[in-house]
């Protein structure tokens, strides 16, 4: 039954918790933030999408949920580019068994056939930028930050419903201790001695200048990437404000050619490791924990969500100094400043091949892998 009204969407984002809770190496999430993430009043990816969400009950008990949406933005873009006209979508995906999630997953298609798309990607919850695809490698361990975690015997289910793989996405385990390789080592030095590359750490006292100046060289960097969909001036005003209490100058770096920025990166602190500690209430005393957290996050994960270099320098040297420059400096903050001592990169499209390369050459594995699934309907 479609959950539309106030009561309904938190029991829609309750039951999700409910099979978090019963998936081992879960992280339990802030059910407020959850709450707002399905909120039309409150996500302004509803600004351009089309929404809805669905549950499935067996004898009175909810046994299963899902999402059908459309991202407006994503329909106007290439359909080489991995969205485009005719695509629809489904996320929040979580069922009590296999004919629990068939039917789910057939309800969100005839939703997306009622509504003109002849295509269905997912699980994406909701926008790409959010939690993209299912973890297919990579259960053995908690996820990190904005991270999405599945049961594995959901990749079956969905495979065996006529899903085909449209899309891997990849993440890095990076020891933040460990120095970087020799060859890294002298192209970071050559390019700090270069007078006309600056990097300099955002400024958080201009933090709404900083954000939007990030997601300029952002919306550019990543224009051309398999299902890019470009930030709204609502959304950037709502990230900034949603990713201001975790922002670090030391962990958060402007790179700018001759006084003009060309490149950045975000790294994140973990907040599932302080998560994980007050199981994902504020009440009674969680909030204060993950105050204190939020101001030193020590000796937690780092996960660096974001990095990008304007398009007009892809493929040339100076896409690959800046990324350097930028990565090892995150990595030097990481361990002397934070006492971290693992770092997460992603996630990467694995046909990425830059960024493969460069997650190879600084010696990162790869930790975690997401499918997404496309079906024609």
């Amino acid at each position: 039954m479609p959950a539309n009204t106030k009561a309904e969407r938190a029991a829609f984002v309750d039951l999700g918790r409910k099979f978090a809770a019963a998936t081992p190496n879960s992280v339990p999430q802030l059910r407020s933030e959850q709450l707002e993430l399905v909120d039309p009043a409150k996500n302004p990816f509803f600004g351009h999408a089309r929404v809805q969400l669905y549950m499935a009950f067996r004898g009175g008990i909810a046994v299963g949920r899902i999402s059908a949406h459309i991202d407006e933005l994503a329909l106007e873009l290439p359909r080489e580019q991995g969205m485009g006209p005719g695509t629809g979508m489904f996320g929040y995906f979580d069922a009590e068994d296999e004919d629990v999630g068939k039917a789910l997953m057939a309800q969100a298609e005839q939703w997306l056939r009622d509504q003109g798309m002849n295509r269905v990607l997912g699980p994406i919850s909701m926008s790409i930028w959010e939690e993209p695809g299912l973890l297919t490698l990579g259960h053995d361990h908690p996820p990190m930050i904005m991270m999405g975690h599945h049961p594995a015997h959901y990749q079956a289910w969905i495979e065996g419903n006529e899903y085909t793989v449209a899309k891997r996405l990849l993440t890095y385990d990076l020891e933040v201790s460990k120095k970087f390789p020799p060859i890294v080592e002298r192209v970071v030095k050559a390019t700090q001695r270069n007078g006309k590359i600056k990097m300099r750490a955002a400024d958080k006292s201009r933090f709404a200048d900083e954000v939007r100046i990030i997601l300029d060289i952002l919306n550019d960097a990543w224009s051309d990437n398999w299902g890019f969909v470009p930030f709204t001036d609502r959304e950037i005003a709502y990230a900034a404000k949603k990713l201001k209490p975790l922002v670090h100058p030391e962990l958060i770096k402007i790179v700018e050619l001759e006084g003009r920025p060309i490149a950045f990166i975000i790294t994140l602190p973990n907040v599932n490791d302080v998560l994980t500690e007050i199981n994902g209430k504020m009440l009674p005393f969680g909030w204060l924990k993950l105050l204190k957290w939020s101001r030193k996050p020590v000796n937690t994960g780092m996960r660096v969500p974001l990095m990008g270099v304007l398009k007009e320098f892809h493929g040339s040297r100076m896409a690959s100094q800046c990324a350097f420059l930028m990565i090892d400096e995150i990595r030097r903050n990481a361990d002397e400043v934070f006492n971290s001592r693992h770092g997460e990169i992603g996630w990467i499209l694995d046909d990425n091949q830059g960024m493969v390369s460069i997650a190879d050459m600084i010696n990162s594995k790869i930790n975690r892998e997401y499918l997404i699934y496309e079906k024609s309907l």
